[in-house]
């Protein structure tokens, strides 16, 4: 079986950090930095078919979990904690309420273990719209894609994933064809009736519509050790728009 991809960072606790839909580990970088300096070992890791990660057409939470389980197998981690974001923290809930033994701490950054419609299409519908035998460069990629995709951010987060797959052809690292027939799964809530009772912090941008205060009852129910915070001035994407409020709060959490 394939190992995931990952950087690892410093020395310490294992801190495993998973990253969220189309993004990669790459987009950790600047905070796995910080943690590490902080007395962890930072593994920031490319979940399947992101990064440099295996491509493979299946993909739900139950494989992605497993995924984290054989890589802390590999690299030896017995405990550690987890950070994942988005999908990101999708797979670590899955992988917290079946593998309670090897979490020391969970944060779950802005994401509730319910169920979300499909939304991602006009994303998917933009990328899918490039071609890449006559792109030529970075800045042709944006171009385009800002005709379907005004936000400037989204359009940086997305081209991050662009690399030379061979001389003069760009491709996306992660595995556009697979992520879009699996936009159901990417939605998807975690078991019904399971629960993890180690200590979890979940955290929401106070601009964000993905944790509504309707939610807490259900994250509670799954988390009962749980604190839920909120970021100032952050959208979805807490970590990057307020990293340095996400991260004090993290790391209170993750040293207490």
């Amino acid at each position: 079986m394939e190992i995931l991809h990952s950087r690892i960072l410093g020395e310490g606790r294992p801190l495993l950090i998973l990253h969220g839909f189309l993004g990669m580990s790459d987009n950790w970088k600047t905070l796995g930095n910080q943690y590490a300096q902080n007395g962890f070992q930072v593994h920031l890791v490319d979940q399947r078919n992101h990064g440099k990660s295996f491509h493979t057409p299946d993909f739900d939470y139950e494989l992605m979990s497993s995924d984290v389980l054989r890589y802390m197998d590999h690299h030896q981690i017995d405990s550690g904690n987890i950070i994942g974001h988005s999908m990101g923290g999708k797979t670590a809930m899955q992988f917290a309420v079946t593998q309670a033994e090897r979490l020391e701490h969970l944060v779950v950054a802005d994401i509730s273990p319910k169920y979300y419609p499909a939304h991602h299409q006009p994303i998917i519908d933009a990328l899918l719209k490039l071609d890449f035998d006559s792109i030529s460069s970075r800045k042709e990629a944006d171009e385009l894609l800002s005709q379907e995709l005004a936000d400037f951010g989204i359009r940086q987060f997305l081209l991050k994933n662009l690399y030379w797959e061979e001389q003069g052809k760009l491709g996306f690292r992660f595995n556009l064809e697979v992520l879009k027939n699996k936009m159901e799964e990417i939605g998807d809530n975690i078991p019904p009736n399971s629960s993890y009772d180690g200590p979890t912090l979940f955290l929401r941008g106070d601009r964000s519509e993905y944790i509504m205060p309707s939610d807490f009852g259900e994250i509670k129910k799954h988390f009962p050790n749980t604190d839920i915070e909120t970021i100032e001035n952050a959208g979805h994407w807490l970590h990057a728009e307020n990293p340095t409020q996400f991260f004090e709060k993290s790391l209170d959490f993750l040293n207490s």
